[in-house]
């Protein structure tokens, strides 16, 4: 794995690693991919910037995964799918979600990787069902799939010998040629991933990871906004890395925000599931006023987009921070046996849901648009593989059906290894001789975790003011401004600054933020997650 320390004077600060495949994040698609690479005997890395492997948006999701109900059928999927994608949806995509997903889901998550999903006393799988969707057809471990399920992916993968886990390695670019080679003459080669420089967040010293493949599986970018029901490690590496190595990225305007989050100057955008409104609780203003009626047909089951917009209404109208979502009142279930990390984190703060209702505001959650990717996962640029919410399938159009993230990474992050593993090319077009180490500036600057934290309160509040749930041309126009001069500004600090966790964060995180800016400004139709007022 490790290469000869002779090669380069600088080798202690640039340890070089190999492997087939490079997998950048451990949620569900990256876990997915790097099991079913290292069964057909390819050697796996898998890199996590977090100390703990589990760290990733799976592991914080609450509602479940689409699999097929008793009444169910592919079509009926597909329509949903495409009815919630406001008609821009992938067809060939969704069509692949749901003929091989529920099948994936029952052969791999719950009879091989052993998931754990809710059972009736008669030990039969239990089905949920959520906003949009047309029968019963979610699998769900309580309030706690994401976790459920991550975990048992990591108890799988840690037993496979060929896949060896990097936890506290920060990805910093992604290895191409001919941009990283220094023999003129790649020029005309075709552009080509060929692994990632990699920060150890440890000792903070840049390591070079070669491989013959490389599978951006690094999540989200809600961390972006100001509220988001997104872990902090969800600051848009992947879409950023992507962007600077030419890889093409599409929709990227369309940012779901999950209409319900907890309103609590305590909690940190802690996500209250749709599956609480799919067993029946309902929205209502502070006055207790039922208002998803006059939104939609659909009610309080209507889609993402246009329950956060009818909620960020009925808060710009009446000048409230929040509304109340009530299970207590209307839920037919079981409460507090049915969503047991919501019921103790909102006990923890002095909500009681099993008596009153739970406050809650829209807040940014998931990113429609990504890395463009075929069927079998590729990007545009060579060896270079997308798996989850960096990649942009098109299954989701614009606007995403519930649970149906999870399913995609289960099912892209699979294909993906299968691409590969059938297609496998460890032919090189270069030397590695031609591939510098990492260079550091000459004199490094230290870095003041005040400044960094400033940087990210102007890009989090410019997102959520200008480029949020409502936009209109003359706030997208600001907010574009306003993040080019921070962009030049933070990318002059970090070509001067010593490398650290924060830095690169930050740099990812401004960079996409300008992406989805951009893609908004460019597009002057409504739909679905992308309303211009």
């Amino acid at each position: 794995m490790e290469a000869d320390a002779g090669k380069y004077p600088n080798m202690v600060r640039n340890k070089k690693h190999y492997c087939d495949v490079l997998v950048i994040g451990s949620g569900i698609a990256g876990l997915s991919a790097a099991i079913i690479a290292a069964e057909q005997g390819l050697d796996v890395i898998v890199l996590n910037k977090e100390a703990s492997l589990e760290e990733s948006n799976t592991q914080y999701a609450q509602g479940g995964i689409v699999c097929r109900g008793k009444d169910d059928t592919p079509q009926l999927l597909i329509d949903d799918i495409m009815e919630a994608g406001d008609g821009i949806s992938n067809l060939e995509a969704v069509t692949i979600l749901a003929s091989e997903g529920p099948a994936l889901v029952e052969e791999f998550l719950v009879k091989k990787i052993g998931v754990p999903f809710s059972r009736s006393d008669k030990g039969e799988l239990e089905y949920a069902r959520e906003a949009s969707h047309s029968s019963r057809r979610i699998l769900y471990c309580m309030d706690t799939t994401g976790r459920q399920i991550e975990q048992s992916l990591l108890q799988k993968a840690q037993k496979i010998e060929r896949i060896h886990l990097f936890a506290d390695y920060t990805a910093i670019d992604l290895l191409t040629i001919p941009h990283h080679s220094t023999n003129p003459l790649s020029l005309y080669r075709e552009p080509q991933c060929i692994g990632a420089y990699v920060l150890n967040n440890i000792d903070e010293k840049v390591e070079m990871i070669f491989s013959s493949y490389t599978v951006l599986a690094t999540g989200g970018l809600g961390r972006i906004y100001l509220h988001t029901t997104n872990p902090a490690c969800a600051t848009g590496d992947g879409f950023a890395m992507a962007y600077r190595a030419g890889a093409r990225l599409i929709n990227m305007e369309y940012v779901q925000f999950h209409p319900t989050s907890l309103f609590h100057k305590d909690a940190d955008g802690f996500l209250i599931s749709e599956a609480m409104r799919g067993e029946g609780a309902r929205l209502m203003t502070k006055d207790n006023v039922h208002f998803m009626e006059k939104y939609s047909s659909l009610g309080d089951l209507a889609p993402r987009d246009e329950v956060s917009r009818a909620i960020y209404e009925e808060m710009i109208r009446r000048g409230d921070s929040y509304v109340y979502l009530d299970s207590a009142s209307y839920a037919q279930i079981d409460i507090k046996k049915r969503f047991p990390a919501i019921y103790e984190k909102c006990l923890s703060l002095g909500i009681d849901i099993l008596k009153g209702p739970i406050p809650v505001v829209p807040a940014a959650h998931y990113s429609c648009g990504g890395v463009q990717v075929d069927t079998w996962g590729r990007t545009s640029l060579k060896n270079l593989y997308a798996v989850g919410e960096v990649s942009a399938t098109g299954i989701h159009g614009a606007n995403r059906l519930a649970s149906t993230s999870l399913l995609e990474g289960l099912v892209w992050g699979v294909r993906a290894a299968q691409h590969i593993t059938t297609h496998l090319d460890n032919e090189k077009p270069y030397t590695e001789a031609e591939i510098p180490p990492w260079q550091p500036p000459e004199k490094e600057e230290e870095v003041d975790p005040a400044l960094i934290q400033q940087d990210w309160l102007s890009i989090k509040s410019t997102m959520w003011n200008y480029v949020g749930i409502i936009r209109t041309i003359k706030r997208l126009e600001r907010g574009r401004a306003d993040l080019r001069y921070l962009r030049t500004r933070i990318d002059d600090f970090y070509r001067k600054a010593h490398l650290d966790p924060m830095v690169l964060n930050l740099r990812n995180g401004m960079q996409t933020a300008l992406i989805v800016a951009e893609a908004a400004f460019s597009n002057r139709n409504s739909r679905g997650a992308h309303f211009i007022e």
